[in-house]
């Protein structure tokens, strides 16, 4: 006998199936050198953002409930060694600490948080190499934002938080790679994982922290159901498409085009940009066009009457991106696009200090004299770019605008200069070249459990006991 969590629902093969499927036949050696490349700039900018972040509160609440066990998973920037869950929990919370994160914009996704500590976490579990490592990872990126792609609108993202909508989905599929689950038991943990989508948006009203927490929810969900599944647990097959399944119970509707993972060879990880400064992905392009126009106001932001903020529908109707105050909390200015552009003009600079002026007068000042808008066409180039226009009315009548057609990334020398000065504040110098290093060669590297390793401070970094058996 045949269970449905096992099979094909009502003897038909279902979306579920066939994506997992394809997840876990896609070759180690299948994808090319740019997408491989993509793959480690990511995966350096998440280790950063975990370095940078360990003394923030909630990176330090979450590192707080890892409880040590021997041949543990470690802790990124810390001496502990934990059970997976912990680990993988804790470091996707640092890894979202600074609201840098790299980000998706198809799915409205942040997938970097919870593929990277998934996996990290699990390698130091089960032998993989360098390059199966970077192969699940590249293969929960495209689960994630495939799926993300298909389901979340801006009705949607106002209410649930996407990265805790599809995340559940890209880390476990991630993670039984990493694992070595046949289908079955990948589309076993795949279904239970659909069970532990979550995370609201409520926070973005309140400033409260629990937006922080939503990846490091994901990750040790997803590690929990690949060890349930593992075990043998079951679940519904007709998670995504089932009359109380993912589409019909978050979007309403019904699953409609089957979701494919690599069509025609591409890869949804060449679509993740990195973030150049710590703030909502949305803010982005509309600061970057600001400080654009701060460079061409002769005298400073004093002489500036009124701001107006063009931009896509979805960046409007995001939680939290229209806010204009009081702001009680540094996220709720790093969440409002009139705050970011009105501390750009007013600083002549997109910087983390910017966010620490929530009294600043002039900065509210401009606050106060912003519009913000939807413009049609930026709206309907998005999500493959993410345009804005900040057009501001100066005082003596005349008028100062800029544009931005896309969001303009941060590349790899901006990345590795921010992996470099926070690994080596935690860890030395010396330590920061030895992870860099790893990563760029992490394709190569025999053991990818090395790299978490490597991350921990010094004294953590005994090889540990492996399990043998998959």
């Amino acid at each position: 006998m045949r269970l449905e969590g096992a099979g094909s629902a009502g003897g038909h093969a279902t979306a579920a199936r066939a994506l997992v499927q394809s997840a876990m036949q896609a070759p180690v050696d299948g994808f090319s050198e740019a997408v491989m490349a993509k793959a480690k700039l990511c995966l350096l900018d998440y280790l950063s953002c975990a370095f940078e972040a360990l003394p923030l509160p909630w990176s330090r609440q979450a590192a707080a409930l890892a409880m040590p066990v021997a041949n543990g998973s470690h802790l990124v920037g810390h001496d502990t060694a934990c059970a997976p869950g912990d680990a993988a929990f804790a470091n996707a919370v640092a890894g979202h600490g600074l609201v840098r994160e790299d980000m998706h914009a198809g799915s409205v996704a942040h997938l970097g948080v919870v593929v990277w500590p998934t996996v990290l976490a699990l390698a130091e579990r089960y032998p993989v190499t360098g390059a199966q490592a970077l192969a699940a990872a590249i293969v929960g990126y495209e689960t994630g934002a495939r799926i993300g792609r298909a389901i979340v609108t801006p009705e949607l993202a106002g209410l649930f938080r996407p990265t805790g909508l599809v995340g559940p989905f890209a880390a476990a599929m991630a993670g039984a790679r990493v694992v070595g689950l046949d289908v079955d038991q990948a589309l076993n943990a795949f279904g239970l994982a659909g069970n532990c989508c979550a995370g609201l948006n409520q926070w973005a009203h309140t400033g409260a922290s629990e937006m922080y927490f939503h990846p490091g929810f994901v990750a040790r969900s997803a590690v929990l159901c690949l060890d349930l599944a593992r075990l043998g647990a079951t679940a519904s097959e007709s998670i995504l498409e089932g009359e109380a399944g993912t589409f019909r119970a978050y979007a309403r509707r019904p699953l409609g085009t089957p979701i494919r993972l690599f069509p025609d060879g591409e890869a949804e990880i060449c679509a993740v940009f990195n973030k150049p400064v710590p703030a909502c992905n949305f803010a982005q392009s509309p600061c970057q066009a600001a400080l654009q126009v701060a460079r061409q106001v002769a005298g400073g932001s004093r002489g500036i009457e009124s701001v107006r903020i063009e931009t896509t529908h979805a960046a409007v109707a995001y939680p939290g991106c229209d806010a204009t105050g009081p702001f009680d909390y540094p996220l709720q200015a790093k969440m409002s696009i009139p705050f970011g552009v009105a501390a750009t003009l007013a600083r002549a600079a997109i910087a983390e200090a910017n966010y620490d002026c929530l009294d600043d007068a002039e900065i509210g000042r401009l606050v106060a004299a912003t519009r913000l808008l939807a413009d049609p066409a930026y709206t309907a180039a998005f999500p493959a770019r993410q345009g804005a226009r900040v057009i501001v009315t100066l005082k003596d009548g005349s008028a100062v605008a800029s544009a931005m057609d896309d969001v303009e990334a941060a590349g790899d020398a901006s990345i590795r200069r921010r992996f470099t000065e926070a690994a080596a504040a935690v860890l030395g110098g010396e330590r920061a070249r030895r992870i860099e290093a790893m990563v760029d060669g992490f394709e190569h590297a025999s053991d990818a459990g090395e790299l978490a390793r490597l991350c921990a401070v010094p004294g953590a970094e005994a090889r540990p006991e492996r399990e043998i058996g998959r």
